[in-house]
């Protein structure tokens, strides 16, 4: 106390005593200033206050509170502490570790350059000697290409559009998926009938009424998925060059997959089915790596706008330069880690139908073992999708990272509040309808010139035409949206842990956030 200024001492006073016993509602940073004549905080002000740190990047806030910060050695960014009440231990609420910069799970890293190598290599190999030296052949593609050119570029400008349009309609939307979900079934039932299909309108018919009794039992929680929605569509759209990421995500994916078919087609010819499955892994494996990227880049964007909105807040903002950088280096091994969990039960999943078209014996328990591989599938997918929000965040390794942010919401009660799948459904029905959207303008395209897809044989072809467009739509739409479901999985984890920072810097979003949460789940956020 000896070494703070003596103007300042009350409220100094004040503020340790306040640190002392705080609520698990308060966030503070832990740390200290070299400059002792500015130390907790400075002037009244503010005016004097350390930087907040986010992602390893020192970023302004205008928040002018009394909060002190760890010290900025190594380039490591901090994650909120959370003190629990009545106590003046650092008894921590989920996590709050400061994450040191460095390279992550390096050896999973290695092991997929290492394949992509490989693929690469033998992608080069194949190639050329499947290289029969007639030429031309490329031209009878212009059509098609053309017309994926135009149905993604028309899909990308409709899926940002609708971005605005989901935030003014977000509860009508999460009504109207739910209803969809209901119609399709009971359609689908119908169409068993008139076909004599009994087994499928059974089905169909006992989906329907489990639909009913869901919708029943989660109506009550439209406002709180129609809040998260909000939240999320707002987030994203003040930081568009998430598209751009996204889009370039689309782009490699197809350009991967391009080359594997030849890297893979070759490999099997030569070798047979031995080496199936390696080749499947392969191929899962680095789409998923692609994937998992783009959610740990928009994570990490979610949680720079949630702290520091000013360096969050245009197309390419510094925010999300930070947290390329960051997915794409440190926590890379991460990324690849999990992505690799997935990829060989895909693989397994592939190799077992495949051996299963090959006769008809054990088809009854090769079905139950693909239904098990799909549950373990499913469990490591769960997991993934919280745990890459943790990396994504605050750097952690992979296993650690699903650990501490399950223990978060186990910690918090919110087990059933993370299950919630309302908002899926409406990303899903929107891609729906940007894919009947994209299909419409490509049988337009189609009437204008009928000779677009001369070169693959479906020249004049209305319906062809309209499937590519469809599938185009479709495919852009959901991974642009895919931005939107990361981004809404992120503001649940951030709101568990640093409420008060979103109240601060969005007040009106967190009053929305707050109140909906309240009415759909009572128990859970009885302390919100």
């Amino acid at each position: 106390l000896c070494f703070m200024p003596s103007t300042d001492l009350d409220l100094d006073l004040q503020w340790l005593q306040h640190c002392a016993v705080t609520s698990t509602k308060q966030n503070i940073f832990r740390g200290y200033y070299h400059n002792t004549s500015t130390m907790f905080g400075g002037s009244n002000d503010g005016t004097n206050q350390q930087p907040i740190v986010v992602q390893g990047t020192v970023v302004h806030d205008s928040k002018p509170a009394k909060i002190a910060y760890e010290e900025q050695a190594t380039g490591s960014y901090i994650a909120p502490v959370h003190l629990v009440e009545g106590t003046g231990d650092d008894e921590y609420q989920g996590k709050g570790q400061v994450q040191e910069a460095k390279f992550r799970d390096v050896s999973f890293a290695i092991a997929f350059f290492a394949q992509l190598l490989i693929m690469l290599g033998v992608g080069v190999f194949y190639s050329g000697t499947s290289d029969d030296g007639e030429g031309g052949e490329s031209a009878d593609y212009d059509g098609l290409i053309y017309l994926v050119f135009i149905c993604g570029i028309f899909a990308t400008c409709l899926s940002w559009l609708c971005f605005s349009w989901m935030m003014r309609n977000a509860s009508t939307l999460v009504k109207t998926a739910l209803i969809f979900s209901l119609g399709a079934s009971l359609t689908m039932a119908f169409i068993g009938l008139l076909y004599g299909n009994m087994l499928m309108s059974i089905l169909n018919f006992i989906f329907f009424g489990i639909g009913c009794c869901y919708a029943r039992y989660v109506w009550h929680r439209i406002p709180f998925a129609a809040a998260n929605l909000t939240t999320a569509l707002t987030a994203v759209k003040a930081n568009g060059g998430l598209l751009v990421a996204a889009l370039c995500s689309l782009i490699l994916a197809l350009v991967w997959s391009l080359w594997w078919s030849v890297a893979a087609g070759g490999a099997l010819a030569d070798s047979g089915e031995f080496t199936l499955f390696l080749t499947l892994v392969s191929y899962f494996w680095t789409h998923q790596v692609l994937q998992n990227t783009l959610v740990c880049i928009t994570a990490g964007v979610i949680g720079t706008w949630w702290f520091a909105p000013s360096e969050a807040n245009s197309y390419f903002s510094q925010g999300l330069k930070d947290s390329t950088i960051r997915a794409t280096t440190y926590s890379f091994g991460s990324i690849c880690f999990g992505s690799l969990l997935v990829a060989v039960i895909q693989a397994l999943r592939q190799v077992q139908r495949h051996a299963q078209t090959q006769g008809d014996e054990g088809k009854i328990v090769a079905c139950i073992i693909d239904c098990i591989l799909g549950c373990i599938q499913g469990i490591i997918e769960y997991v993934n999708k919280w745990a890459y929000v943790y990396v994504g965040l605050y750097g952690y390794p992979y296993v650690e990272a699903g650990k501490n942010v399950l223990q978060l919401f186990r910690s918090k009660g919110w087990s059933a509040i993370i299950t919630d799948d309302l908002v899926d459904n409406v990303l899903f029905m929107v891609s729906l309808g940007v894919g009947l959207i994209t299909g419409f303008v490509a049988l337009c395209l189609e009437a204008v010139d009928n000779s677009l897809l001369n070169g693959i044989g479906y020249g004049g072809d209305g319906f062809a035409s309209f499937l590519i467009g469809f599938l185009v739509g479709l495919v852009f739409s959901n991974i642009i949206f895919s931005i939107i479901g990361s981004s809404v999985n992120t503001t649940i984890v951030l709101f568990a842990e640093s409420p008060s920072e979103f109240q601060h810097n969005h007040p009106e979003l967190d009053q929305l956030m707050r109140q909906s949460w309240r009415e759909a789940w009572p128990d859970e956020c009885r302390g919100l």
